[in-house]
């Protein structure tokens, strides 16, 4: 494969990829995913606004047989309106599809359906009721954010949950109002918040909460909070030190390693998660005494038994 980067090296792990996907967020995203795939739910991933690729490549390890992956992006396409063509072209002026594409297939055999285009484009390519997960990183104009907030309410199945970049940070106010705006106005009901982004939901957000937190609590690298405002639970975490969670090298890796671990996906899906791979990303969130416990617990395997 020739990049477009010129001299650039193509990526060999997630972290070479540009882009801002915290180590929080890594682990949320992989508790919130592994959780609903082990609820035995079903539904397709979207991402609105993928930059480099680093958030999306990650996503696109959690498809399942079945489902769809859909991505969107201006990428160096026109911008619909004045405001949107110079946050652009400020800041993601050297965005290509050619370079999402290639970081994207550097960790996976096929490219999720890409549509290059503003996000308004995203509700009729998307059916309504489709998505169990949503993640909306585009825009940071207040009119933008609001009508994707309303694309992402559309396409969640019950239960699904949409992530809110950049909620709160101090160079996107039209982030901020439009976020909480949904939440005050609009039926969206926080699950919890990190320090970049805001998971939620437009349902009963109590069960998600709970096996969060008991996910969570006793965990050394994670500060926890719950709080309450406007009648809604919030629970806020950030992290103290940690780690991020365990992400296969991309084809380009270069060291040791068994090779399984360094293949890409099978083609036409992304890599589907191997046996027991549910229960690891639930254990990494867990105690030390619980993790060793379900370790234990293997079938066949008397957990009192050396």
């Amino acid at each position: 494969m020739t990049f477009a980067h010129g001299t650039t090296r193509p990526p060999g792990r997630l972290d070479d990829v540009p882009g801002w996907f915290p180590v929080l967020d890594q682990t949320l995203f992989d508790w919130f995913l592994g959780h609903q795939e082990s609820a035995g739910v079903r539904g397709d991933l979207l991402e609105v606004g993928v930059y480099m690729g680093k958030s999306a490549i990650f996503l696109g390890r959690h498809l399942q047989d079945g489902e769809r992956y859909t991505v969107c992006d201006l990428f160096e396409g026109s911008a619909p309106d004045d405001a949107n063509r110079a946050e652009s072209t400020k800041s993601y002026g050297a965005l290509t599809r050619q370079t999402f594409e290639e970081n994207y297939l550097s960790f996976h055999d096929a490219l999720p359906r890409v549509l290059q285009g503003p996000s308004s484009v995203v509700p009729a390519e998307v059916a309504p009721r489709s998505c169990r997960f949503v993640h909306i990183d585009a825009s940071h104009l207040y009119e933008h954010v609001y009508d994707d907030i309303g694309a992402a309410r559309d396409a969640l199945l019950p239960g699904g949950v949409v992530v809110l970049d950049d909620f709160r940070s101090e160079h996107t106010p039209g982030v901020s109002v439009a976020a909480w705006e949904a939440v005050l106005t609009r039926g969206l009901r926080p699950i919890c918040l990190s320090t970049q982004k805001l998971y939620g939901t437009w349902d009963d957000p109590g069960p998600a909460q709970e096996a969060l937190l008991t996910a969570v609590r006793g965990r050394a690298d994670c500060h926890l909070s719950d709080q309450r405002a406007a009648g809604h639970r919030i629970i806020r975490l950030k992290s103290k030190g940690m780690r991020a969670p365990a992400f296969p090298p991309s084809r380009y890796a270069s060291g040791t390693g068994p090779a399984a671990d360094r293949a890409p996906s099978r083609p036409g899906r992304a890599a589907a998660p191997r046996r027991g791979r549910t229960r690891r990303i639930a254990a990494d969130l867990l105690p030390p005494v619980l993790t060793r416990a379900i370790r234990g617990a293997r079938p066949g395997r008397d957990p009192g038994a050396r």
